[in-house]
């Protein structure tokens, strides 16, 4: 839907594919555990439905890569399709 209300070319959705068992793990909040609790509804993945993208034009594994690493998949994605320029540092 979101897509939609932009012009073409000027939406990118960046899907960060991470398994609902890693999302869980990493859940500092504990967040997911309430959730499974019944303390909180409507948590997506657990009593809310999540659908995935079908065409993001950037996935990042966060299971298979680091931060760092999805970062630079994203930067690079950005800098080949000139929407931000290469800097140099100062100094």
């Amino acid at each position: 839907m979101v897509r939609n209300l932009f012009p073409a070319g000027e939406f990118i959705e960046v899907f960060m594919n991470t398994p609902l068992e890693a999302c869980e793990e990493r859940d500092p909040k504990g967040l997911y555990k309430k959730a499974r609790a019944g303390e909180i509804t409507h948590f997506t993945g657990i009593d809310a439905p999540y659908e995935l993208p079908s065409h993001p034009e950037v996935t990042l594994d966060t299971t298979q890569y680091s931060v760092d690493q999805c970062v630079d998949k994203l930067v690079s994605y950005l800098r080949d399709r000139k929407l931000i320029l290469e800097c140099s540092g100062a100094g």
